[in-house]
């Protein structure tokens, strides 16, 4: 049987690109959408690449007809919280306006069935932990906005279109492939272990830590952090769980377990071998003491659970791609 056809749009970045990785290797042909802004093409390895942005309807009708998807996965978006409050109008113009592109194409194509790449930053600041998918959504910043409404839209063209969707809320993505292929490259980088290893590595200043006074044992944030080779795999499960013609959802994509940036500090000096210099500084507004993510739906409906996200593993997986090996990989 030949493989089926999934249009991964952002094919070309961190998560997507991994993502990739995994459909070809459950069955799938993938066929990244990118228009290339913050993605890379040379992540483009596996299956067809589309240079195009999801706001282009028309493009994403005939890529479509074309093509035939079984599904789509959405990756395509901005992702910077601290920009998307300095430029707003960027994120929903991307973010929403990509949302709808995307979703109009689909009616007219079709296509009926999305796995949308959402965020914990939906939840904004939450009063209980850990966080379960009924936990009230009130975003605190334009990122996690766009992501909100974009997951209304999802249920708005269900109704309207019959087009049933899969959300999948992230905690924080973080490692690498373990065989090297794919790694994490943004620009600017603002993810907090990519920050870290390459201060541990001396390329890059002392890390920021931004609050040490947070109600914690050690004082410094705590945050869920998921390989995103399991993230990846979250997404082939959501893929099936629609194509076996279960009902559209929202799930967690986390561990359940938390880590500080002390802890973190610890973990890279037990790995690697090597200090991380950071310096104190100010906490930033709207940053939560602790993100943790209940994970029991994903579990019990998906099927999904992290396993490849310890932390040492996450760090040792990531490592090679900032100049860091492993010190019982050294020979």
């Amino acid at each position: 049987m030949s493989a089926q056809p999934v249009v991964v749009t952002g094919g070309a970045g961190f998560i997507g690109s991994h993502t990739c990785k995994l459909l070809r290797e459950t069955g799938y042909q993938p066929i990244t959408v990118d228009n290339l802004r913050t993605g890379h093409a040379d992540a483009v390895k596996w299956g067809l690449f589309e240079k195009l942005d999801v706001r282009d309807t028309e493009g994403l009708v005939g890529l479509f007809e074309r093509e035939q998807p079984v599904a789509v996965v959405h990756f395509a978006a901005a992702a910077y919280v601290g920009e998307s409050v300095a430029n707003p109008g960027l994120y929903y113009d991307n973010n929403v306006t990509g949302m709808t592109s995307l979703l109009a194409a689909c009616a007219r194509s079709g296509v009926s069935k999305v796995v949308f790449s959402s965020s914990c930053a939906t939840y904004g600041i939450p009063e209980t932990l850990p966080i379960s998918e009924d936990t009230p959504q009130c975003p605190i910043n334009p990122y996690g906005r766009t992501k909100l409404i974009c997951e209304g839209m999802l249920s708005d063209f269900e109704i309207a279109h019959g087009i049933r969707s899969v959300a999948l809320r992230y905690f924080n993505a973080a490692g690498a492939d373990p065989s090297g292929e794919l790694s994490e490259r943004h620009d600017p980088e603002t993810h907090l272990i990519p920050l870290a290893l390459m201060a541990a590595a001396g390329t890059r200043p002392p890390l920021q830590v931004f609050g040490t006074d947070y109600p914690t044992p050690d004082g410094t944030c705590i945050r869920d952090y998921i390989h995103v080779s399991d993230l990846a795999a979250a997404h082939v499960a959501a893929l099936r769980h629609l194509q076996a013609g279960k009902s559209s959802a929202a799930f967690n994509v986390g561990t359940g377990q938390g880590h500080s940036i002390l802890e973190i500090a610890a973990a890279i000096k037990a790995v690697f071998g090597k200090d991380l210099p950071w310096n104190a500084a100010a906490r930033r507004a709207g940053d939560p003491p602790t993100l943790v993510a209940d994970t029991r739906r994903a579990a019990q409906e998906l099927g999904f659970k992290a396993t490849h996200s310890d932390l040492a593993q996450i760090l040792r997986d990531a490592g090679p791609s900032f100049g860091l090996q492993a010190v019982d990989a050294v020979a």
